[in-house]
């Protein structure tokens, strides 16, 4: 998958969004979508790194400290 249709799937995904909220006003979408893409990227990473967080972060370009904390954050096990 080329980052363009990563890009697509997410504005499809928020087109759905709007359209499913009929009207309501929408709610700090942005922290909506950086969860909702977040946890499962940190997921599979970590998992592609069979578990190495030191791997993990430097696959992600994210300090270890950081991805410590996202595992925290999203309660990753």
């Amino acid at each position: 998958m080329d980052k363009c249709a990563l890009a697509l799937g997410v504005q499809k995904a928020l087109e759905e969004y709007f359209k499913d909220l009929n009207g309501e006003q929408p709610h700090a979408v942005y922290d909506m979508v950086l969860q909702c893409v977040e946890k499962p990227l940190i997921e599979y990473i970590l998992n592609m790194a069979k578990g190495n967080q030191s791997k993990a972060s430097e696959i992600l370009g994210l300090n270890r400290n950081t991805l410590r904390k996202k595992i925290q954050q999203y309660n990753i096990q």
